[in-house]
């Protein structure tokens, strides 16, 4: 890594922490230090991991223990966190607040303080080579189109990290295609949680979360082979009772 983001500082560390929602225990004593400039995500549905992008990203704070990115809380310091993290959701809707392409781009530079934040917005599109999309209204965009607007709008905020949570779900191949081609020559640190072994397939380390806790963390090639043949075990069990799980 290079330039601005060559220095990383602490990264994303997590003391201890824990998550209990209404008495239900989501995320239980992790403690962990993400400094690797590519980390991958993996677990069933239901353990967790959403929830970890969450927690780091500072949308939740933890029942107990602590995270810290770079050195900040990020439930404690919003604004701090504007040039430090972004996260990118399965679903572009939940995060997509205004009806313009332009003024969606321009919202997150307004929040850094940037007085030039439309002019900004409209010169990233001209490099895009997608000037005339400035006035587009969002809902008229394509899924995959809506996806890239807002990773655009994470880029222009410039942040150290970048979390994605399951960014090739919804998408077709061509498009999934398109954005894995693109993620693959940022500088950013990137934390992506894929169902898709093969979607972290090149991370320099894997996490795997099960019921909210780390059973496995390493390089793919240790821990992914072993998540493969467990989801495939636990696929066969649920086809046939009778099978010992």
């Amino acid at each position: 890594m290079t330039g601005a983001f060559a220095q990383m500082d602490q990264g994303i560390v997590l003391r201890g922490a824990s998550l209990v929602i209404r008495g239900t225990p989501i995320l239980s004593d992790l403690t962990l230090a993400l400094t690797e400039p590519r980390i991958g995500i993996v677990g069933q549905n239901g353990s967790g991991k959403t929830t970890l992008l969450r927690l780091m990203a500072g949308l939740v704070a933890p029942s107990s223990g602590s995270v810290m990115v770079d050195g900040i809380d990020p439930a404690r310091d919003r604004k701090g966190m504007l040039s430090r993290l972004g996260i990118l959701f399965q679903n572009p809707d939940q995060q997509i607040l205004f009806p313009t392409v332009a003024e969606e781009l321009a919202f997150g530079l307004r929040q850094q303080g940037h007085r030039d934040a439309e002019t900004r917005a409209r010169a990233a599109l001209a490099a895009e080579g997608r000037a005339d999309w400035a006035d587009l209204p969002v809902s008229t965009l394509s899924q995959g189109q809506r996806q890239w607007l807002c990773l655009q709008a994470i880029l222009l905020m410039a942040p150290r990290t970048i979390l994605l949570d399951e960014p090739f779900a919804a998408l077709d191949l061509p498009t999934a295609a398109r954005l894995t081609r693109r993620l693959a020559t940022l500088p950013q640190r990137l934390i992506t949680i894929s169902h898709n072994p093969a979607a972290v397939a090149t991370c320099d380390r894997i996490l795997w979360l099960d019921s909210g806790r780390i059973r496995a963390d390493g390089p793919p090639g240790a821990v992914l082979p072993a998540f493969t043949a467990e989801m495939a075990r636990l696929g066969e069990a649920d086809a046939d009772p009778h099978l010992p799980r």
